[in-house]
């Protein structure tokens, strides 16, 4: 079947799907539609191993050698990200753990996080998580109406329906600080690891996400819209006060 989030522009999501009118009442109806979903999606993972935020945040800082290294070393040491590896701090703990578990099986390549991934027990992967996400992202607040000349702005808080895309905003919140548990926060990534994610989803090395939305917008995004877009977030994060809100 078919999910119809754009306008005239179909976009084949598997055995299952729904249709979806377009406008910004589609764009509401779609979204309250994915969390509806995913909420179930969650409950059922939920029933596995919960984390444990304490002992995660032994894993973070010290890793688990010989195997794991700690992901401060590449993360920082409050997950707040360096460069070419984004941060970590505030994301959702569901998110987390699925990429986890997506490095581990393949689904998800990378030379880098492989292996650690996999040198991580299912146990290990919900305690790494729960730290994570304990901890405060630091994204700003959004502002309330973008600058038409802005096209980093414009395509993150309304998007560029004519070419099939939707505000990041939609399902990464106003603000780029992440939607519930599945939907990450992006409001801190470079250009470079955008583009990257980007590009996985175009060639199928990353999979595709919450019912292929990712991997269909991937397709629409040039590499002009993805400096565009994370200029405007970090220039969003960089009017944020030390210490800003948590997410």
């Amino acid at each position: 079947m078919m999910i119809r989030l754009f306008r005239q522009r179909p976009i084949a999501m598997g055995a299952t799907g729904a249709t979806v009118a377009t406008g910004a009442t589609a764009a509401t109806g779609a979204r309250c539609l994915l969390l509806a979903l995913l909420a179930a999606s969650a409950a059922a993972h939920a029933q596995g191993n919960a984390g444990h935020a304490d002992a995660g945040k032994a894993i973070a800082s010290q890793g688990l050698p010989p195997a794991v290294a700690a992901c401060a070393s590449c993360h920082g040491a409050q997950g707040e990200g360096m460069a070419g590896f984004p941060p970590l701090a505030g994301q959702g703990a569901d998110y987390l753990r699925s990429q986890l578990e997506a490095f581990a099986d393949g689904s998800r390549g990378s030379p880098v996080m492989a292996p650690i991934a996999k040198g991580l027990k299912p146990q290990d992967r919900a305690d790494v998580a729960a730290y994570f996400a304990s901890l405060p992202s630091g994204i700003a607040a959004a502002p309330a109406s973008p600058d038409p000349k802005d096209a980093g702005a414009w395509l993150a808080l309304r998007g560029r329906m004519a070419d099939g895309i939707p505000a990041c905003a939609s399902c990464h919140g106003p603000n780029g600080g992440g939607v519930g548990g599945h939907f990450p926060a992006i409001a801190k990534l470079d250009a470079s690891y955008m583009q990257a994610q980007v590009d996985g989803w175009k060639s199928g090395s990353r999979g595709p996400g919450p019912l292929g939305l990712m991997a269909a917008v991937a397709k629409r995004l040039s590499a002009q819209d993805i400096e565009a877009v994370a200029r405007h977030y970090a220039a969003t994060a960089a009017r944020q006060p030390q210490g800003g809100a948590a997410q």
